[in-house]
C-alpha cells in the first residue's frame, strides 16, 4: 500500500496495467482538488502531491543562486567533449539535480550540495530565479515600437513507481519550490512504456524539440523514480536580420579547413562589446532587450584557451556586458541538437556517492527501506538560430538609427565560437553551447 499521511493526497489507482498506463477515474478527493492534467496520450496519471502551495520563492538568494549556476556550468562545460558542436541547458540541469537533492541524505547530499553551489537558501532561490524567467516571456516592445512574442517556458514533472510511500519531508519541497508532484507509472511491470509517456511529455514540453529524451535500454524494472525538467525558449531578435543580405561565405575551422555557410548580415547592430586574455563577446538583445545572446569570439588559435577560462570560472566576465558598441556584424545560421549523459561528469566533478549503489543515501524520498541510487542523468539540447531570432529546448532527466553613418566595429563570427544565453538581469545560463562548424547539426 502506498503511504497516506495527511497532507499527501493520492487517488485510489484503478487498472494501473494498462496500454500506455492510464489511470481509470483519476477523480478528485475529498477537498475538490482535481488528480491533475492528462499526461501523453495515455489519460490522466494519477498524482502523488503534497497539499502544500507554490511560495514565491527567495529573491534575495537568486544573485548567490546565479553565481552557484556559473560555476557549476563551468565544470559541466569543461567536462564535455571538447570537438563538434555543443548545446546545453545549465539552467535546466540545476533543477533536476536540484529536485534530486530533495531527496538525499548524508554524504550524498553533502556532495551534490557542493556541485551545485547549493547552500539552505539554494531550492528558495532557484524557485524564484524560475519565476524570474518565466516572466521575461510574453509581447516585447522594441526599441522601434515594434512588439515580439517571446516564448520562454519550464516545466518540472516526477514520475515515480505506483505502491511506493512518497515521504512527505519530500513532496513538501517539491510543490512549494518546483511546483511538481509526483506521477505514478508502473516502471516494475511496463518500464517501456513508462519511457515513452516521459518522453511523450518532454516533447509536448518543448514543441517537439526534444525527442526520445530517454533512449531505449536505460530504464528496467528496477527503476523507481525518474525527475525532468525541461525548459523552451522562442525569441526574435530585437532588430532582425534582413535575410536578402545574408549570402554564403566562409567559415574558418580550427583545423584550418573552411566551409561555405550562410551567414546573416547586420551592419549596424545594437549591441555590447566586452574583451578579455584571448577573446572578445558581443551581446545580442532578444525583442525587449531583457534576453541575449551573448556570442564569444576567440582569438585565431585560442578556442582551447577561451574554453579554458570557461571551464574555470570566466562565465560572469563573459557576461559582464561591456561597453555599448554599434556592430557590423556577421554571424551564421546553425541548427544543433546535442545528447549527454552526465553520469560521469558529475562523479567526476564530486558527486559519486549519488550514483554508487551501495552507498547512495535516497532514503529522504520514501518511508520504505529502499536503496535508491542514480543510475542516468540524461540531457538533450536544441538550438536554432536564424535570421528572425532563436528557438531553444532542453531536458534533463536524472535514471538576446542614425542618421548619417554610423562608426561601427567589426565582430565577424567566421571561425568557432561559443554562445551563452542568458537573461539580462542576472545573467542565468539558460543555454550554453560551442558552434565548431555551422554546417553540422549534430
Amino acid at each position: 500500500m502506498i503511504t497516506r499521511r495527511d497532507t499527501i493526497r493520492l487517488a485510489a489507482l484503478a487498472a494501473l496495467v494498462q496500454p500506455l498506463l492510464s489511470a481509470c477515474g483519476g477523480g478528485s478527493s475529498d477537498d475538490g482538488r482535481h488528480a491533475g492534467p492528462p499526461v501523453g496520450d495515455g489519460g490522466p496519471l494519477e498524482l502523488v502531491r503534497s497539499y502544500v502551495d507554490r511560495v514565491p520563492g527567495d529573491a534575495r538568494s537568486i544573485p548567490d543562486v546565479v553565481a552557484a549556476m556559473h560555476r557549476f556550468a563551468g565544470g559541466v562545460y569543461g567536462a564535455l567533449p571538447s570537438d563538434g558542436n555543443l548545446v546545453l541547458s545549465p539552467y535546466s540541469i540545476a533543477v533536476a539535480l536540484g529536485m534530486t537533492l530533495n531527496g538525499a541524505g548524508g554524504t550524498t547530499a553533502e556532495e551534490m550540495r557542493q556541485v551545485l553551489g547549493a547552500d539552505d537558501r539554494f531550492h528558495a532561490g532557484l524557485n524564484a530565479l524560475t519565476a524570474h524567467v518565466e516572466g521575461l516571456a510574453g509581447r516585447q516592445r522594441r526599441a522601434d515600437g515594434s512588439e515580439a512574442e517571446v516564448a520562454l517556458d519550464t516545466a518540472n514533472q516526477l514520475f515515480g513507481q505506483q505502491g511506493v510511500g512518497w515521504e512527505e519531508g519530500f513532496l513538501d519541497p517539491l510543490a512549494k519550490q518546483y511546483g511538481a508532484g509526483i506521477r505514478i507509472v508502473d516502471f516494475e511491470n511496463a518500464f517501456e512504456e513508462a519511457r515513452i509517456l516521459i518522453n511523450d511529455w518532454v516533447e509536448q514540453q518543448t514543441h517537439d524539440r526534444i525527442v526520445d529524451l530517454i533512449p531505449d535500454g536505460v530504464l528496467n524494472d528496477l527503476t523507481r523514480l525518474v525527475l525532468v525538467n525541461a525548459v523552451y525558449l522562442k525569441a526574435p531578435w530585437e532588430k532582425p536580420f534582413e535575410k536578402e543580405l545574408t549570402a554564403l561565405g566562409q567559415f574558418h575551422l580550427a583545423d584550418g579547413s573552411t566551409v561555405d555557410v550562410d551567414l546573416m548580415s547586420g551592419p549596424e547592430v545594437d549591441g555590447q562589446l566586452a574583451s578579455g586574455d584571448g577573446w572578445r563577446a558581443a551581446r545580442l538583445s532578444y525583442a525587449g532587450s531583457r534576453l541575449a545572446m551573448t556570442v564569444v569570439l576567440p582569438d585565431d588559435g585560442r578556442l582551447a584557451d577561451v574554453e579554458g577560462l570557461i571551464a574555470a570560472g570566466a562565465l560572469p566576465d563573459v557576461l559582464a556586458g561591456g561597453r555599448k558598441a554599434k556592430l557590423d556584424l556577421l554571424l551564421p545560421r546553425w541548427t544543433n541538437r546535442t545528447s549527454a549523459p552526465l553520469g560521469e561528469i558529475l562523479k567526476e566533478l564530486g558527486m559519486p556517492t549519488a550514483f554508487d549503489p551501495d552507498a547512495a543515501d535516497f532514503r529522504p524520498m520514501t518511508s520504505e527501506h529502499l536503496q535508491l541510487f542514480i543510475a542516468a542523468v540524461l540531457h538533450q539540447g536544441f538550438i536554432a538560430v536564424d535570421e528572425d531570432g532563436t528557438e531553444a529546448a532542453a531536458a534533463t532527466a536524472v535514471v538576446a538609427q542614425l542618421e548619417s553613418m554610423p562608426v561601427t566595429t567589426p565582430f565577424h563570427v567566421d571561425r568557432p565560437f561559443l554562445y551563452v544565453i542568458h537573461d539580462v538581469e542576472h545573467g542565468t545560463p539558460l543555454f550554453l553551447g560551442r558552434v565548431v562548424d555551422p554546417t553540422e547539426e549534430g
